[in-house]
């Protein structure tokens, strides 16, 4: 369930909400890339996460940082998931971890690596009642603001441009920066190039309007050339094809999202 982000975060939190869903049943759910961190705290049992493809990378952790990346997570869970989950913009990496996002891009760490200062909230998460949550890890972030740095404004500002979908070239026009030396910097800030921001940005718009349109009507929204390239994408960043991703995952954010109407991240 989404929640009210405090005034004060929202430059920093993009998206704030507890989840308690029962699948009936265990499985592995698709943690897709995007162009936030996220962050996850279960609670109940640790998350059993990993990068698709790469075993090394998965274990059970009580709390979940992924930096940004450009292919999928696997969830295995046991047929219940409850906890509170965090999508974290660039900015908010600096203000609320210390560092560059992309000093965590490509990685799944805990807190104890990052931010040791937070390394409480699993407990305090347990201890708490449900509807409390949200509010004390808000709080705890909110300590975090009292010093804290930013990424250059005209960064800032090309990535979210890129985001929305704006083309490389022109982005380097507006900020005044050649198209290399803009490369140079958004990779410094974030982990990823200019190009693969902008791609992240456009699979990310897909996930609002799948189900809700015909793929066909989603491409042309979303900025793709035809429903092909689409799903090349799809393929490419989730690891499965659009209609596979509605047929197995579409349930599970209808019921984990039932109360906002929204979607978000791992």
């Amino acid at each position: 369930m989404g929640v009210v982000i405090p005034r004060a975060l929202k430059p920093y939190v993009a998206s704030l909400s507890t989840y308690d869903v029962d699948l009936g049943a265990p499985g592995v759910h698709r943690g897709l890339p995007g162009t936030t961190l996220t962050f996850v705290l279960p609670v109940g049992e640790p998350l059993d996460i990993g990068w698709r493809g790469d075993d090394a990378s998965r274990g059970r952790r009580w709390t979940t940082l992924s930096g940004l990346h450009a292919g999928p997570a696997e969830i295995h869970h046991d047929g219940k998931q409850t906890g509170v989950q965090l999508d974290l913009t660039t900015a908010g990496a600096r203000a609320l971890l210390g560092m560059p996002a992309a000093e965590l891009a490509g990685t799944l760490v805990e807190l104890d690596d990052v931010v040791p200062a937070l390394r409480h909230l699993p407990e305090q998460l347990a201890d708490c009642a449900p509807e409390a949550r949200a509010a004390l890890v808000a709080d705890a972030l909110l300590d975090r603001l009292t010093d804290h740095d930013e990424p250059r404004a005209e960064v800032g500002r090309a990535l979210a441009r890129l985001t929305r979908g704006a083309t490389v070239q022109d982005v380097a026009d507006d900020v005044g920066y050649s198209r290399r030396h803009l490369g140079t910097l958004v990779r410094r800030e974030c982990g990823m190039t200019p190009q693969e921001v902008r791609r992240l940005g456009r699979f990310e718009r897909t996930r609002a309007v799948l189900g809700r349109v015909p793929l066909a009507e989603a491409a042309q929204r979303c900025g793709y050339a035809d429903q092909a390239h689409l799903t090349r994408e799809w393929v490419r960043f989730a690891g499965c094809s659009p209609t596979t991703w509605l047929r197995e995952e579409f349930p599970f954010l209808q019921d984990l999202h039932a109360d906002d109407g929204g979607e978000s991240g791992t």
